[in-house]
């Protein structure tokens, strides 16, 4: 079982997949750090040795902000948007998108399940 950067990665995945479970690395930076450490792409992740995870874990540790600490970094940044009070910021604290995508339709997964508003009422006839 590899264990890196505290998450257990996936035994029966190719290497390249395997690393994508930990966060801040996606494919590109799988494949460069699989380059870099000498390991074929292909390997799998239950036949690397201790060499080669302690390759990559070296690598991991001295180049790149994985799991806790970029999380950590991400929030910091989002707590400076809502302290500065600039649109980006107010968009966070009020949980719409933040990114200009439309609202009248949409955006479901910021804004949560529909409220649903009540129709306005006739007035009663005379």
């Amino acid at each position: 079982m590899a264990r890196i950067a505290g998450i257990d990665l996936p035994k029966n995945k190719r290497g390249e997949i395997g690393l994508t479970y930990i966060f801040g690395i996606g494919h590109s930076t799988s494949v460069y750090i699989l380059e870099k450490s000498g390991i074929d792409l292909n390997k799998k992740v239950k036949d690397w040795n201790d060499d080669e995870q302690a390759a990559i874990r070296n690598i991991i540790n001295n180049e790149l902000k994985v799991e806790g600490q970029l999380r950590s970094e991400v929030q910091m940044n989002i707590k400076r948007l809502l302290d500065i009070a600039c649109y980006r910021g107010l968009r966070h604290r009020k949980g719409l998108p933040v990114r200009g995508q439309r609202t009248r339709t949409n955006s479901r997964t910021r804004k949560g399940k529909r409220k649903t508003v009540a129709g306005k009422k006739k007035a009663p006839k005379k």
